[in-house]
């Protein structure tokens, strides 16, 4: 080819070519550069986002766990009870020696003439054991980090336990008496029904109200661990009365159980 004829379709396509490729390369790029930007601010600005919302999320739950009366909550955890295992939750244990007598005395001729007197004598370990039911009617209400607990009423799981192989007996009968053997035999029959009723008394229902006021706290403060509730920020004590105690909430005792306890 002369040098004043053009150049031929062929010979434009050799020599440009690669001037086309690198300005496409270059295109190529800046795209990608500009999609490689713009995720990289979106992912800042959802990290920037990020503490907030765990904190919102965080607060959410504060407000409708923390205040006010949360029995509803409380009771929909408490573990499924049947007739069968009682819906018994036992808070207390109390040991005791008791001491029982029965006197018989016995005269004749219209009350003229006395046979004597026989008195018999029982000392016997007894095992108290108090329980509130998880079935029976519970308050609770979680007001400026303090969770005031109405518990039901505190009562004893019969029968006690009676240590038969720590019994002592002791029989004295009079100049004509001879039915000390009898009488003892009476006595302890009547055991397991004379005990039963000491364990109701408010004797030693005082004695067990303050183990079983401690158990019942560190029960609800479980549950409360269970929610994230208990520490910085959520509840701090624990105040528990019983249904047989009547003391209005407001005027219950102080708290039973302290943050670190």
């Amino acid at each position: 080819m002369s040098g004043g004829e053009p150049r031929s379709s062929r010979e434009w396509v050799r020599l440009l070519r690669w001037p086309v490729a690198l300005v496409a390369i270059a295109a190529l790029l800046v795209v990608a550069l500009a999609l490689v930007l713009g995720r990289l601010e979106r992912l800042g600005a959802a990290a920037g986002r990020l503490p907030a919302a765990l904190a919102e999320r965080a607060e959410r739950v504060a407000r409708g766990l923390l205040t006010g009366n949360v029995t509803e909550r409380f009771l929909a955890d408490l573990p499924t009870v049947t007739a069968a295992e009682g819906g018994r939750l036992e808070v207390a244990i109390a040991e005791s020696v008791e001491t029982l007598g029965r006197t018989d005395e016995r005269w004749v001729l219209w009350d003229l003439l006395p046979l004597g007197t026989t008195t018999v004598e029982i000392r016997v370990p007894v095992t108290y054991r108090y329980h509130v039911r998880l079935d029976e009617p519970w308050t609770v209400r979680v007001e400026d980090g303090l969770c005031r607990v109405e518990a039901p009423a505190l009562r004893p799981s019969l029968p006690p336990a009676i240590h038969t192989d720590r019994i002592e007996r002791r029989a004295e009968a009079g100049w004509l008496r001879f039915d000390a053997a009898e009488q003892l035999a009476t006595l302890e029959r009547s055991l397991t029904p004379r005990l039963a009723g000491l364990a109701r008394d408010p004797r030693h229902l005082a004695f067990a109200r303050e183990p079983a006021r401690l158990a019942v706290a560190r029960f609800v403060r479980a549950w409360l661990l269970g929610r994230e509730a208990w520490g910085a920020g959520g509840v701090r004590a624990i105040a528990v009365t019983f249904a047989d105690e009547g003391l209005a909430g407001e005027t219950a005792l102080p708290p039973t159980l302290l943050l670190g306890d």
